[in-house]
C-alpha cells in the first residue's frame, strides 16, 4: 500500500511517499521558509509532493492512502493540508487518515528509557501546543499554554522537541526540560513517521476529518448586532 503523508502545521511544507510495509524505505522532501519568509505551504505542497512521488517512482493514482497532520498548529497552513488531503483522496480514490502533528514530533523522538518527550509547537500569542508521551503512550493531552506554565505538566528530565521548544528554551529549561541542540531533527515534522502513524489509523469518512486547531483563531469576524425588534 502505497501512503503519502503530509503536514502543514508549523511553518514547515513537508511530505513523505512510503510504502506502508516498509515506511523507513519512503521518500521525504520538505520546504522550510528562511527567517523573514512566509510559509510555502500553499506554493510548495503539490510541487514537493510530485517531486517525492516521482523519486518513489509513484503517481497521485498510485497513492492508496492519504495520511495528513491535523495539528494543532497554524490556521491557515491546517486549512490548506486538509483541504488538499481531502481532495487528493476523492480524486485518487484512496483512503484519508489524520495524524496529530504533535504526535507525530514526539514519536519521532526516542528518549532514554523512563523520559518523557514533550512535543511543543508555536502557537503565537505567547503560547505553545504542547502534549507529552511516556513509552510510546500520550499522558499529556494537547493544551495551549504559556511556556511559563509547563514546569506544572511535566516532571524534569523530560525532552522537549519542536519550533515551540527552541523558541521558548529559557522557560522549558527553567521548567526542567531538555532541550536538543537547535540543529537536532527532533525539532522538525517528519512526514514518514506521519506515513508510518497512519498504518494503524481508522480512515475517515469523506467530510469528517477536519483540522485540530485547539484554540479560536487570532483574527475573526465581528458579531453581527442583533435583529431590533
Amino acid at each position: 500500500m502505497i501512503v503519502l503523508g503530509f503536514d502543514t502545521a508549523t511553518s514547515a511544507t513537508v511530505v513523505a511517499v512510503a510504502d506502508e510495509g516498509a515506511p523507513e524505505s519512503g521518500v521525504e522532501r520538505r520546504h522550510d521558509p528562511v527567517p523573514g519568509e512566509r510559509p510555502g505551504h500553499a506554493s510548495q505542497l503539490l510541487v514537493l509532493a510530485q517531486e517525492a512521488l516521482g523519486a518513489f517512482g509513484a503517481t497521485f493514482a498510485s497513492i492508496d492512502r492519504i495520511a495528513v497532520g491535523i495539528g494543532p498548529g497554524g490556521f491557515t497552513g491546517l486549512r490548506i493540508g486538509v483541504a488538499t488531503a481531502r481532495a487528493l483522496a476523492q480524486a485518487a480514490d484512496a483512503e484519508l487518515v489524520g495524524v496529530g502533528t504533535l504526535e507525530a514530533l514526539a514519536l519521532a523522538t526516542r528518549p532514554v528509557a523512563g523520559e518523557g518527550v514533550l512535543a511543543v509547537v508555536d502557537a503565537r500569542r505567547r503560547e505553545v501546543f504542547a502534549a507529552g508521551w511516556r513509552h510510546g503512550e500520550q499522558v499529556l493531552a494537547p493544551v495551549a499554554i504559556a511556556p511559563a506554565q509547563i514546569a506544572g505538566l511535566v516532571e524534569p528530565g523530560w525532552i522537549a522537541v519542536g519550533d515551540g521548544a527552541l523558541r521558548y528554551r529559557d522557560e522549558l529549561q527553567q521548567a526542567g526540560c531538555i532541550v536538543p541542540p537547535p540543529d537536532a531533527p527532533h525539532h522538525r515534522v517528519s512526514a514518514l513517521v506521519i506515513c508510518r502513524l497512519a498504518h494503524d489509523r481508522r480512515p475517515a469518512a469523506d467530510g469528517l476529518l477536519v483540522p485540530d486547531y485547539l484554540r479560536k483563531p487570532d483574527a475573526v469576524r465581528p458579531a453581527r448586532p442583533k435583529d431590533r425588534p
